[in-house]
């Protein structure tokens, strides 16, 4: 019997155009791949972690195979892009070292609102597609019998 897999999009609404732009490219990886998947939202990137792990822990067998992470952060005037950026990434990261957990993180930190809009666009660089396929190789990596 072959196992469906089950994936979590845990997407911050902050932008919401660009979100809806990485969940539409991420939807149509997981679609083609013939992948459940739930969304989840949280308020912002800062969240988007805590949330995986918060889901991660909720019960002995993991309800989900993996996680795809998605949102936005646009640089502004302040220092506060450079603490949200590496911070989100910085927690996605340690989550998936530490816990073996398959994260695609999908959160675009850009410079402008016009870069953003090419990153998240399904039909331009569509990077919560590429989100979507960064975590289903994770999947496939840690089911993988052998690495031959």
């Amino acid at each position: 019997m072959v196992n469906k897999k089950n994936v979590l999009l845990v997407c911050s609404p902050y932008y919401k155009d660009i979100t809806n732009n990485l969940i539409d490219g991420a939807k149509e990886i997981l679609k083609a791949n013939s992948v459940f998947y739930k969304i989840l939202f949280v308020p912002g990137a800062l969240e988007i972690a805590p949330a995986i792990k918060l889901v991660f822990d909720r019960s002995k067998k993991p309800l989900f195979d993996g996680f795809v992470a998605l949102g936005c952060v646009i640089k502004g005037e302040t220092y506060h892009f450079e603490i949200v950026a590496n911070e989100s990434s910085r927690a996605i990261t340690h989550l998936s070292l530490n816990y073996s957990i398959p994260i695609g993180n999908g959160i675009l930190t850009v410079s402008n609102k016009d870069q953003a809009i090419k990153r998240s666009d399904p039909l331009q660089l569509n990077k919560g597609a590429g989100a979507a396929l960064a975590c289903l190789s994770l999947i496939n990596v840690k089911n993988s019998p052998n690495y031959e």
